[in-house]
């Protein structure tokens, strides 16, 4: 593995690595602490709609921190790749999959019975 400085990347303007790695270390930053608010909020519901958020909450913050390793040159771009889209693909299905829980608009939601 061979780690590398953001500004000694092949594949990025010098000029703009500065701005690369603020913007994913403030989106780490910003997950990571969405994240635990998702769990502070699941600790406290116990109900399967705050399961499935503090997951996708966790899943972006996990996104972040593997741009952040691709900026470093500890995640090859290929990895990057894979993961990042893999990652896009399950954030859509739990999110798609919280919204069908959630039941048809009439009357008490399906999800509510988990404790909300």
């Amino acid at each position: 593995m061979n780690h590398t400085s953001p500004f000694e990347i092949g594949w990025l303007d010098p000029q703009l690595a500065p701005v690369l790695l603020a913007v994913i270390v403030l989106a780490a930053l910003g997950t990571t602490i969405l994240f635990a608010c998702g769990v502070v909020a699941y600790v406290r519901r116990r109900s399967t709609r705050y399961l499935l958020i503090t997951v996708v909450l966790g899943l972006l913050a996990a996104r972040s921190f593997v741009g952040l390793g691709t900026v470093f040159g500890v995640v090859p771009m290929t990895v990057h790749h894979l993961v990042e889209h893999g990652l896009d693909f399950t954030i859509a299905v739990l999110i798609l999959y919280a919204v069908y829980r959630s039941g048809p608009g009439s009357g008490r939601n399906t999800m509510e019975t988990d404790g909300d």
